[in-house]
């Protein structure tokens, strides 16, 4: 099975397809590699795609410590999957858990990202509410410990901005969600206190964000709540975003509505190719 090794020894396992200008993928909390199917299929026709597990989702490795998954690990092993490739450079297309390593990637190392496809990002990112939501994640890590994947993703697969997927495609949301029962549970509890209790708020850093370049599109279903308010601060702040509402759809985009999603994805990267996506003409800013 093909890895890449991180910088502190951990193996991430890796699938690639086709050829030409790279695209890797970055999956979400309760996703992994195989989740990205719907995309390599579609975008390695022109493209070289990889997608990956991070750590602590089989069939990479689940260190043991939750103090190895925070979000500087989890950006870092993006970008040490593209080094086993020897990939210098790299479009970015990330959902929730990885749009914001994309995001980082674009921030601590804006020179590996052609560009970076944020969606459904920025979820418990609320400043006046950050403390509950991390208290959550530590209450969430602890059900992982003692329930179980399998209990835990009785309760996922009804949270507010995963019920439009369950009403538009039963079938696929009953596939999405007994895959999420077999995760290993030690790596998704580690998971959720290392990196989705831990990892700053996007408003808590917005002088980096006013600083990046880099070609981004922001996607975010107008179901999803949690990421309408970063979606939009992030459109505001990074100088060359766009931003794509999709209607009626919640967190998991690219499988909820993945030929509208593929479609605006690849419509962002041939223009970003061209030359033809640049920072934002200041005479569109309307004057306060």
């Amino acid at each position: 099975m093909p890895h890449a090794t991180t910088r502190d020894d951990v193996r991430i396992y890796f699938e690639e397809a086709g050829h030409g200008t790279p695209i890797i993928f970055l999956h979400e909390f309760a996703a992994d590699y195989s989740n990205w199917e719907p995309q390599m299929r579609y975008f390695s026709r022109g493209h070289r795609c990889i997608t990956y597990s991070a750590r602590g989702y089989a069939p990479s490795d689940v260190p043991a410590s939750a103090e190895v998954y925070t979000y500087k690990h989890f950006y870092t092993d993006a970008l040490a999957v593209l080094d086993h490739l020897s990939i210098d450079r790299a479009h970015l297309v990330g959902l929730s858990m990885g749009a914001y390593s994309s995001l980082q990637i674009g921030l601590n190392a804006p020179g590996r990202a052609l560009s970076m496809t944020l969606a459904g990002v920025g979820s418990g990112s609320e400043l006046d509410n950050l403390e509950a939501w991390r208290k959550q994640c530590r209450a969430n890590a602890e059900q992982f410990e003692t329930l179980g994947s399998l209990e835990v993703a009785k309760v996922t697969r009804d949270a507010p901005s995963r019920i439009p997927f369950l009403v538009k495609d039963p079938r696929g949301h009953a596939d999405f969600y007994a895959a999420l029962a077999r995760h290993d549970a030690r790596g998704s509890a580690n998971t959720m206190r290392g990196f989705q209790g831990g990892r700053p708020s996007i408003y808590s850093m917005t002088d980096a964000i006013r600083r990046v370049a880099t070609p981004a599109l922001i996607i975010c279903g107008d179901e999803d709540d949690p990421c309408v308010g970063p979606s939009l601060f992030l459109k505001k702040h990074l100088l060359a975003a766009g931003l794509a509402m999709f209607p009626k759809s919640g967190h998991v985009l690219n499988l909820e509505e993945p030929a509208l999603f593929n479609e605006t994805v690849e419509r962002f990267v041939t223009l970003v190719e061209a030359g033809r996506w640049p920072v934002r003409d200041p005479r569109s800013v309307a004057a306060n």
